[in-house]
């Protein structure tokens, strides 16, 4: 297959031939049809988190069954599914107390013992996040898959494999945001609309969005938005204070940087509580004022919106279905699997919601 390589870290992909392997026992092989292009994918390959390289990088896919291994019997040739990085073993404390997407993944991966998944001619390729769907196939456990119906276009069911599910599922998982609350999302990218839009699905009576960008801004009211705070025309934290007259019940980091971590924390009312959704690069240490802390004010973060991905991901499908969930307006482009190196470019100038590569021919 054909594949989106990053042989070195802070280089550009290149496009290269990929082997596959067959698939294990339980094992599912998928053509790839969509796969969307995340921050998370860029802050690997720039360096900020570390990987072995040669790998094929990619967590945010979707596309149809082509193959299962022996043991599968939740999905077969045909079936549309989506892939989640939250992959669950079923047994171990976090899956059984009810949070899988903390699951430990033992049985679930391949060992070193084990042939690789991917390979090339003289060497092995790394698969990422157990998934790599920077290529026009994909390997992996049947517990990384959840089948979808058919009625939703892959290139808007890919969105809800990473995006929507952190972004929502930070509101309505994490941090439970009842009606009538006031939320502040800081950072209106691909996870912060998500987080807007979940807001609105809780009921939040007030959301506001903080950003740099104008176009941004603008977007944000379509995905739930009720007031916007240009964080370049002064102090967000005292423009949110200012709205709100004290602060905001939620606030939600969706960028990954230190100073907006911060910021999240200071713009909350007696009480609030700040989650950061954003992968701060690491190192990187938050200081909070400590006497805002008898004031009972939380922070906290979220591991891909807290998901139990097979049942999440259905009703984010249907609440598409109904449309009570945007994804169309989520959607900012489609690229072909050479311009990879482009889409990533179009991310760094901030201008794009998400854009999806197209895999199927």
């Amino acid at each position: 297959m054909k594949a989106a390589v990053l042989r070195e870290v802070g280089k550009p992909f290149t496009i290269e031939e990929v082997e596959v392997d067959n698939p294990g026992p339980r094992e599912v092989l998928v053509r790839t049809a969509f796969a969307g292009l995340c921050h998370s994918d860029m802050h690997f390959q720039e360096g900020l988190y570390p990987c072995a390289t040669p790998i094929v990088l990619g967590h945010e896919g979707a596309g149809i069954v082509e193959a299962v291994g022996s043991d599968v019997g939740y999905v077969q040739p045909g079936d549309h599914v989506i892939t989640c990085v939250s992959i669950f073993c079923g047994q171990c404390k976090q899956c059984l107390s009810g949070n899988p997407h903390r699951c430990s993944k033992e049985g679930v991966t391949r060992t070193a013992s084990d042939p690789p998944r991917l390979r090339q001619p003289g060497g092995d390729m790394h698969q990422f996040m157990e998934l790599s769907c920077f290529g026009e196939q994909m390997l992996v456990h049947e517990n990384a898959v959840v089948k979808i119906t058919k009625d939703i276009p892959l290139d808007r069911a890919a969105l809800i494999g990473c995006g929507v599910t952190t972004g929502v599922g930070a509101v309505l998982n994490t941090a439970k945001v009842g009606p009538g609350s006031t939320v502040a999302v800081v950072g209106c990218g691909g996870i912060g609309l998500n987080a807007l839009q979940g807001a609105r699905l809780a009921g939040a009576e007030r959301i506001i969005a903080v950003d740099r960008i104008a176009s941004k801004l603008e977007l944000a009211g379509r995905f739930g938005a009720t007031d916007v705070v240009d964080a370049s025309n002064g102090d967000p934290v005292a423009q949110v204070q200012e709205l709100t007259g004290g602060g905001v019940d939620y606030s939600f980091e969706a960028i990954g940087l230190k100073e907006t971590a911060e910021q999240c924390f200071a713009m909350l009312a007696p009480g609030g509580t700040a989650t950061v959704i954003g992968m701060i690069p690491l190192g990187t240490k938050i200081e909070l004022h400590g006497v805002d802390l008898l004031s009972e004010k939380k922070i906290q973060g979220s591991n891909m919106g807290s998901n139990r991905f097979r049942t999440d991901m259905p009703t984010y499908i249907q609440l598409y279905l109904q449309g009570r969930l945007e994804l169309d307006q989520l959607l900012s482009q489609h690229l072909q699997l050479d311009e990879i190196n482009e889409g990533f470019e179009a991310i760094k100038g901030g201008e794009v919601a998400r854009s999806v590569l197209v895999m199927e021919a």
